[in-house]
């Protein structure tokens, strides 16, 4: 990664993991050292109860995952974004245990999620192992709880954002007005502004002015 970041200073580098053991603490220093790789990790929890994380054979437990967040925090700072995935409803979860993953997102704090409902997929170790014997209505309601919990800490996250100048990448048009420009900050969080006299590929700092639970606006200063 150190080798990818040193071919050019604007070159934009994001680190994406598959497995929280892939953020190692050398991985972490790295990211602190140079400027243009992204200040941004996705660390996969999939749920806040160690005995469920067992069941799905990921190899940490809740205190071991919050160690990890700690390590990013101390290293890189409170800025640098953290997504995850969570999974509502896996095999024999207790109401207890989708409390774990509330309280764990509280903790955490992510400014991204992908979130689902579990289900089952023939030929897998969670098929041949574990019954899925939660009913869809409790999945669903547990999920719906999840997501209104992102949603509230992405809202967090952006407004922390909102008086600050931002870095940005521009991506391309915005989707919803083709007069602004879209773009993504270091820590993943997306901007969009005035197009002003760039184009896609450039850097430009953004004025953040305000916000919703899912985009930044501003516009474009020197």
């Amino acid at each position: 990664m150190e080798l990818v970041a040193k071919v050019h200073p604007d070159l934009r580098v994001r680190f994406s993991t598959s497995h929280p053991k892939d953020i190692t603490d050398d991985v972490l220093h790295v990211m602190a050292k140079h400027e243009n790789i992204c200040k941004n990790i996705h660390l996969p929890a999939q749920s806040g109860s160690s005995r469920i994380l067992e069941l799905m054979n990921r190899g940490y437990t809740r205190e071991w995952y919050l160690n990890k967040v700690k390590s990013i925090r101390d290293i890189l700072g409170p800025t640098c974004g953290i997504s995850s995935d969570m999974i509502s409803g896996y095999c024999s979860e207790t109401e207890e245990e989708h409390q774990e993953t509330l309280t764990l997102m509280d903790i955490v704090q992510y400014d991204y999620a992908y979130m689902f409902t579990y289900s089952e997929r023939p030929g897998t170790l969670a098929a041949k192992k574990h019954q899925d014997d939660i009913p869809l209505e409790v999945k669903n309601r547990r999920l719906e709880e999840i997501i209104a919990k992102q949603r509230q800490h992405a809202h967090l996250h952006h407004q922390q954002d909102v008086g600050t100048i931002q870095r940005v990448l521009i991506e391309g048009e915005s989707r919803k007005n083709n007069t602004q420009w879209q773009g993504r900050t270091s820590s993943n969080h997306v901007a969009v502004f005035p197009k002003q006299n760039k184009t896609k590929g450039e850097y430009v700092n953004v004025l953040i002015e305000r916000c919703t639970s899912g985009t930044l606006i501003g516009k474009m200063v020197d």
